[in-house]
């Protein structure tokens, strides 16, 4: 199993995209999954409408840098027309390791053109797409369902060859611990594929060493 820190490795809500919940998340050697905005003229790293004291993506980018693991940045795209903004900063710094997901279909088409790696959705109400061939992994969701499971997991897993992202439980308020283990008694027949994105990264990776 690989994680993504959901937000940076926070310890308390408000630490959430923060700077210390990045640098902490790059200090445990875990990806980050983040989101990226505009907010007059920059590109700003903020789930919510930005203030303008929004990190700029230009000092999120920095902090990566520092730090030598380079490890997998999922950037959430939160609001259309950034492509080239966002590749022109990603390829001036030299980062490669990162997947864009989650925008709009038509601002998608945008990315794919671009040639950046992006992840198709899927849930209980987002089945394949014509872009599967494309896509560098697939964001696997569930918003009913307790877990993406069986069936779920099994056609995601067939859509492309690249990574599973699997969204866990906690991040919609639910208990994550039936997820966790069922992932992990399936996790071997998806070799290194399977991305947890978690607010508990820590607790994930010790859970999932238990069966590894």
């Amino acid at each position: 199993m690989n994680y993504l820190a959901h937000r940076g490795f926070w310890r308390t809500p408000d630490e959430k995209n923060s700077e210390t919940a990045i640098r902490r998340a790059f200090e445990y050697g875990f990806g980050i999954e983040t989101d990226v905005r505009d907010c007059d003229g920059r590109l700003v790293i903020s789930h919510d409408p930005p203030k303008t004291d929004a990190m700029d993506f230009a000092s999120f980018l920095g902090i990566y840098l520092s730090y030598p693991d380079r490890t997998k940045l999922a950037l959430n795209v939160k609001a259309d027309g950034m492509q080239g903004a966002m590749k022109t900063m990603l390829d001036q710094a030299g980062v490669t390791n990162y997947v864009v997901f989650d925008m709009s279909v038509p601002d998608l088409l945008g990315y794919r053109k671009a040639a950046m790696p992006f992840y198709v959705r899927r849930s209980e109400f987002e089945g394949p797409s014509p872009l599967d061939a494309d896509a560098a992994g697939v964001w696997l969701d569930s918003f009913e369902r307790p877990f993406a499971d069986g069936a779920l997991l099994a056609e995601a897993g067939t859509a492309t060859s690249g990574d599973i992202a699997l969204v866990s439980p906690e991040l919609h308020r639910r208990p994550h611990l039936e997820a966790w283990a069922y992932w992990r008694g399936v996790e071997k027949d998806y070799a290194e594929r399977f991305w947890l994105c978690t607010d508990f990264p820590d607790e994930a990776q010790a859970f999932f060493a238990i069966g590894g």
